[in-house]
């Protein structure tokens, strides 16, 4: 199954870089430099793109579940704290576990969409790839993340009481916090909101998908990843697919007061911020400044 950064690897088997993207000089650094990785993440993209739906769905579906887990955790972490008490701790303490999430997905392997929106994209750009395949790409890896994110909010979140038995935390408590973390996401902001904030949440979670191919150990990939998802966090961004989490665990759950009709409309316009946020800004731009001149195929 790929990894979602295939996204590994800065060359393809026998050292050979993808055809028509040159490769950046080997650098004697302990890490890649910004060609090395834009390099790296067009292989990783086209590899995604050529995905089977088989692998994409199950790989989706595990990522899906990596990212829910991480809610989980973010939720029974930071329920029972005080905000008067803790003031913006509570959302660095949520943003800090839930990187978990990023991390299984990366170290451990699987198809995030949300990091699928920029390496896929960029192999396009790249002219290694067609549209055609990275909306399919799109599709079955959207289809997996959600079956694998409602699974765990479902299972894990709801009937094996674990919002409600959080160690310190109250029951009260815990279902506070879940669902003033829906109810801010599909029940207070505007839609105009969640776009701006979707883009900003994979403007800085595709940085830590690109700073993870930077890395060439796994505690600096780590490392990379904790602070982007920590800021996103902090920052009550939108990501589409923890969303697929946080809101049907509130419905579940009944606390929040979510909706199906504002879960759905939340979840379209953070999936639209989401693209946005990842092609432009990510894609696009490091498309622009290191792999526009390279011969396309």
């Amino acid at each position: 199954m790929a990894h979602d950064l295939g996204e590994h690897r800065s060359t393809t088997p026998a050292g050979r870089v993808p055809s028509g993207v040159d490769a950046a000089p080997m650098s004697t650094a302990a890490y890649n430099t910004p060609q090395q990785i834009a390099v790296a993440a067009v292989a990783a993209g086209t590899t995604k793109a050529n995905l089977r739906p088989s692998n994409a769905l199950v790989g989706g579906f595990l990522a899906g579940a990596y990212i829910a887990f991480g809610g989980l955790l973010a939720i029974v972490v930071s329920a029972g704290l005080k905000p008067d008490q803790w003031g913006g701790l509570i959302t660095l303490f949520t943003g800090l576990v839930f990187s978990l999430g990023l991390i299984l997905v990366i170290v451990g392997g699987a198809e995030l969409l949300t990091g699928n929106m920029a390496l896929v994209p960029l192999a396009v750009l790249a002219g290694r790839v067609s549209v055609a395949k990275m909306l399919m790409n799109w599709l079955w890896v959207t289809i997996g993340n959600l079956v694998g994110s409602v699974f765990v909010a479902y299972v894990l979140a709801d009937k094996t009481g674990v919002i409600a038995k959080t160690g310190g935390a109250t029951a009260t408590q815990s279902y506070a916090r879940l669902g003033a973390i829906a109810m801010g996401k599909a029940g207070t902001e505007t839609h105009l909101e969640q776009f701006l904030r979707a883009v900003g949440c994979n403007w800085l979670v595709c940085l830590a998908v690109w700073l993870a191919l930077a890395a060439r150990d796994v505690a600096g990939k780590i490392l990379a990843i904790v602070f982007p998802i920590t800021a996103f966090v902090a920052l009550g961004f939108d990501h589409v697919v923890a969303n697929m989490f946080f809101l049907p665990a509130a419905m579940f759950l009944h606390t929040g007061g979510v909706t199906a009709s504002n879960m759905v409309l939340n979840l379209i316009f953070a999936y639209l911020g989401n693209a946005v946020g990842a092609g432009v800004f990510v894609a696009g731009a490091y498309w622009y400044l290191y792999l526009r001149d390279q011969p396309a195929d």
